[in-house]
């Protein structure tokens, strides 16, 4: 898994630099959105949507401690 180090600071993400640094399917991930596994999705226009990095971190750093 890629680190969160690639993530910028603060901002928005599209789905392929979501998917580059936690990697899982598109399928996979829009199951764990749907799911409650994953977190959701803002809407950044008509046709856009991106995730919060900050949530991005912290399903990175959850999953990190689970699998210690």
């Amino acid at each position: 898994m890629a680190n969160a180090i690639d993530l910028p600071e603060v901002g928005f993400a599209r789905l392929t630099t979501v998917l580059a640094v936690y990697p899982v399917g598109r399928s996979t991930w829009w199951q764990g959105v749907r799911d409650g596994k994953f977190p959701k999705p803002v809407r950044l226009g008509a046709r856009a949507v991106g995730w919060d990095v900050r949530d991005i971190r912290d399903l990175i750093e959850r999953t990190a401690a689970t699998e210690k």
